[in-house]
């Protein structure tokens, strides 16, 4: 079992930056793919970003081409959601998943096909 924990949200304002950090333990997470999908109050968990297991491919939300960035370290077991040019609407609560039932396989953009997650981490952007 692979335990997640997702870093680095907090309160922006508008049009501003922030990283977000997914550091798992407990299994290396070289061989899965990996997603962070974002979920508001009353709304279903969507799809933010996802990559494959060496970082060859990636998958962005159509809100969030252009904007964001996701990316790996294997050798740091971490994963990172790199958001710039924040909106309003892009306040939830985002969430880290690993796809450890395929190993070396490709990334999804289904939340089902992903079978760890973390405990998530709060964005707020507001003025």
């Amino acid at each position: 079992q692979v335990q997640l924990v997702e870093s680095g949200g907090g309160l922006v304002q508008p049009g501003g930056s922030l990283r977000l950090s997914c550091a798992a333990s407990g299994r290396t997470i070289g061989r899965y793919s990996m997603g962070w999908f974002r979920q508001a109050p009353g709304t279903a968990r969507d799809i933010v970003a996802a990559i494959n297991w060496d970082g060859s491919s990636t998958y962005y939300g159509d809100a969030m081409k252009g904007r964001f960035t996701i990316a790996r370290s294997n050798a740091k077991n971490t994963v990172y959601l790199q958001m710039n040019s924040l909106k309003p609407e892009d306040t939830a609560v985002y969430y880290c998943a690993a796809r450890t039932r395929l190993e070396y396989g490709f990334w999804s953009e289904q939340s089902r096909e992903y079978d760890s997650w973390g405990q998530g981490t709060q964005v707020t952007v507001s003025s």
